[in-house]
């Protein structure tokens, strides 16, 4: 499939739009006061152009915000990947929620352009479905939109989550539901053209999709070959667990690791532990000790509050806090993920 190419089932909005309607409408979407119209506008300008790569920027999860250009092509076999794993059909309505400026928002309009799906644009808002009364078969959402949206759910029938890891108690609380809505967290990065591997939110092991074949290096971090979106082998610095040749459990970023006295600590999964029991936003991550080298803090977005000593008692010995912090607001990358060093004081 070239790129120009557009799909005869693909709708936006309810209507059929050839190449030469895209880019009409991207003119006066470039012009609107809304950014995420203008976001939109941009993408579709660029989908359409003669070159055959796009340009966009990461996320600046671990690190400064970096362009990089992503081939057409290798786009489009993402989407393809995508419709196969989840069984999407010509036809099927999905929503388009995200902001364009990042790959999980194109990626959206490329899949809907290539496998013909009906795609509605909103405002990509913490709130998406607020105003939206109609079903959708496929829905990519970050979690925070999740949580928002949870009485809305019934009426989503596949829902992708993607961005950061989806919270113990949102899972909880979607489990507790028993919708129909199936809902799957994802992995993946804008390097690999979003996600590579998915799972049920019921399910610990991420399910690589077809095209990407994965591994360990010797840090225990995954690497990633799936040479029809990048040419080249991805070593990440995610650590997991390797079940079978397509399977992986996720245990936590190599570069987050606190070595306390000697001990490696997983601030991942101390979180998911505490979880249950802070209701405000936390993170816990390690910081210079004359003693143990790193000792673990907590921080918590929140004013200061007293925290009973109980809720620690999950915990191992190693892992219980040494200090806790409050920082009124986290500082976040522009994607809403939170920048853990920085908020440590």
């Amino acid at each position: 499939m070239n790129y120009n190419d557009i799909h005869n089932d693909f709708r936006l909005n309810g209507d059929y739009l050839d190449k030469n309607k895209l880019i009409e409408l991207a003119s006066k979407l470039v012009k609107s006061e809304e950014i995420y119209e203008q976001d939109f506008g941009s993408l579709i300008f660029q989908w359409f152009d003669e070159k055959d790569f796009i340009l966009l920027t990461t996320s600046g999860t671990t690190g400064t915000p970096k362009q990089i250009k992503l081939q057409k092509q290798a786009v489009i076999n993402s989407a393809k990947a995508t419709g196969i794993h989840f069984d999407l059909k010509p036809k099927d309505a999905a929503l388009l929620c995200l902001p364009t400026k990042y790959i999980a928002g194109k990626l959206m309009f490329v899949r809907a352009l290539v496998l013909g799906l009906h795609l509605d644009v909103v405002n990509p808002s913490s709130n998406p479905l607020e105003n939206i009364s109609k079903t959708y078969d496929f829905v990519a959402m970050v979690p925070l939109q999740v949580l928002n949206s949870i009485e809305k759910l019934h009426l989503i029938k596949k829902l992708i989550v993607g961005g950061a890891k989806l919270d113990r108690k949102i899972k909880e609380q979607i489990l507790s539901l028993n919708s129909h809505c199936q809902v799957y967290e994802t992995y993946g990065m804008t390097e690999t053209i979003t996600h590579i591997a998915a799972k049920k939110i019921s399910e610990v092991f991420f399910t690589a999709l077809p095209h990407a074949k994965i591994s360990v290096d010797n840090r225990g971090c995954l690497v990633i070959d799936a040479p029809s979106v990048n040419s080249e082998k991805l070593i990440t610095n995610d650590l997991v667990e390797l079940k079978e040749p397509n399977q992986f459990k996720w245990l936590g970023r190599v570069d987050n690791v606190i070595n306390s006295g000697g001990i490696k600590l997983f601030p991942e999964q101390i979180e998911e532990k505490l979880t249950p029991f802070i209701n405000n936003r936390f993170f816990v991550i390690g910081k210079e000790d004359d003693i143990l080298g790193n000792k673990l803090v907590l921080i918590i977005e929140s004013e200061p509050y007293v925290i009973e000593p109980e809720i620690f008692d999950i915990l191992s010995t190693f892992e219980k806090p040494k200090e806790i912090q409050f920082v009124t607001k986290f500082k976040e990358t522009a994607t809403g993920k939170i920048l853990r060093k920085d908020n440590l004081r």
